[in-house]
Parts: C-alpha cells; sequence; structure tokens
C-alpha cells in the first residue's frame, strides 16, 4: 500500500502546508502540482526522498509534466495548464491515454473533483491559496492496484 499526499496551487500559503504537516509527515509519496512549486523548499530537507513536484503557469521552471508508477498503477502528474483545464479534461485524457496512464493528477482549476471517465481517474486536489473559501488537498491510497482519492478541507 502506497499513501499519497497530493497539494496544488498552494500560492505562498505556508500556514497551510505546515497545517497538514503530520499528513505529509506518515504518507509514502508528497505531489505538489505547481503553483507555486518552490513553497515546498522549507520541508524539501524533511522530505526530499519523497517528494514530487512539477512546475505551473506561475512558476518558472522546466518540469512541467511526468509519469509515475505507482503500484501497478500509472499516474500522469501535471499542473493542468498545458491542458486547457479550465474549459474541460479531454485534451488531459487523451495525453492520458497517450501516455498509457490510468490516473491523472492535476491542478490549476482551484475547484477540488475526483472523477472516474473513460477508465481514466481525475484527480485535483483544489487549492490550498490563503484567499480560497476552501482549502483542499487529497489524500491518495494505491494498493493491489486500487486507487482510492479522499478530499480534505482545511480548517484555518
Amino acid at each position: 500500500m502506497t499513501t499519497v499526499a497530493v497539494l496544488s496551487d498552494t500560492h505562498r500559503n505556508y500556514a497551510a502546508i505546515e497545517a497538514i504537516k503530520p499528513v505529509l509527515d506518515e504518507c509514502d509519496l508528497i505531489i505538489h502540482l505547481g503553483d507555486h512549486f518552490d513553497d515546498m523548499e522549507p520541508f524539501h530537507a524533511l522530505y526530499a526522498n519523497k517528494l514530487y513536484r512539477v512546475c505551473g503557469n506561475c512558476d518558472y521552471g522546466r518540469i512541467r509534466e511526468y509519469v509515475l508508477p505507482v503500484e501497478g498503477r500509472t499516474l500522469l502528474v501535471t499542473h493542468g495548464d498545458l491542458y486547457g483545464v479550465k474549459q474541460g479534461t479531454e485534451r488531459l485524457k487523451a495525453k492520458a491515454r497517450e501516455e498509457g496512464c490510468d490516473v491523472v493528477l492535476y491542478g490549476h482549476t482551484h475547484t477540488a473533483t475526483v472523477e472516474e471517465r473513460e477508465g481514466i481517474l481525475l484527480v485535483n486536489p483544489g487549492c490550498m491559496t490563503a484567499f480560497a473559501p476552501e482549502k483542499t488537498f487529497c489524500y491518495l491510497v494505491i494498493h493491489e492496484k486500487k486507487c482510492t482519492a479522499v478530499l480534505r478541507n482545511l480548517s484555518i
């Protein structure tokens, strides 16, 4: 079994990241989906061996997406802006099929959602920006090829 904390669009809200530190401590993997990529820098020393990040449209980096195999599942990890996710997920699903991925982790919309469409699990953890009415992240569990995504709200 592999547990994954999935965050996106933290936009310099270090207090929100600090608030979920107990979850980050216990997870096997931590994935930050960009905006702002560098928000995890203060935590890098603690989580260097389990931290994965991609850059979003508000970041200045080259790592925009990658494919990550985890326990028999194949994850496409991206911010989502390159696929126009604010207008829908069709292009994102096409990219997942092209890469042989059955799980997509994306952000950018600031709206938390979990849905399975055409055999692909699409997970957007929402956002943790200080000005969001709801600050959310995702707790993902992958076990024997089964993948369960739970959206969690922060109360800070």
